[in-house]
């Protein structure tokens, strides 16, 4: 499975600010329960802080194991940030907020 969820309001800007759409990938193994966790708490902190702006693919490793190369994933559930850029990976269910908020950049704090 892969599919894109979210919302934007337009195509993604390269130039930062505020109507930046933000690309995220969810790496995710079937609906295990961190997995489901990690999805939820993502489509949360991206509702919180980038509403309208973000997307969210989901990858499920179970039927596209290959695709665990494009990203360098190693762990599940990991979330990858595609843009903007740099690239930010982290793994886990994002339970933590405030280490997924800055593992992700999220909110103008690197």
């Amino acid at each position: 499975m892969s599919k894109t969820i979210g919302r934007s309001s337009g195509p993604p800007r390269r130039t930062g600010g505020e109507s930046e759409v933000w690309n995220l990938r969810l790496y995710v193994a079937g609906q295990s329960p961190k997995c489901v966790a990690a999805l939820n708490n993502l489509r949360a902190l991206c509702e919180e802080h980038l509403p309208g702006r973000y997307r969210i693919e989901i990858i499920d490793l179970l039927e596209k194991p290959q695709l665990a190369r494009t990203d360098e994933v190693v762990a599940i559930p990991t979330v990858v940030r595609k843009l903007p850029p740099p690239v930010k990976r982290l793994i886990g269910a994002l339970g933590d907020r405030q280490r997924a908020l800055v593992g992700l950049e999220i909110g103008g704090e690197p």
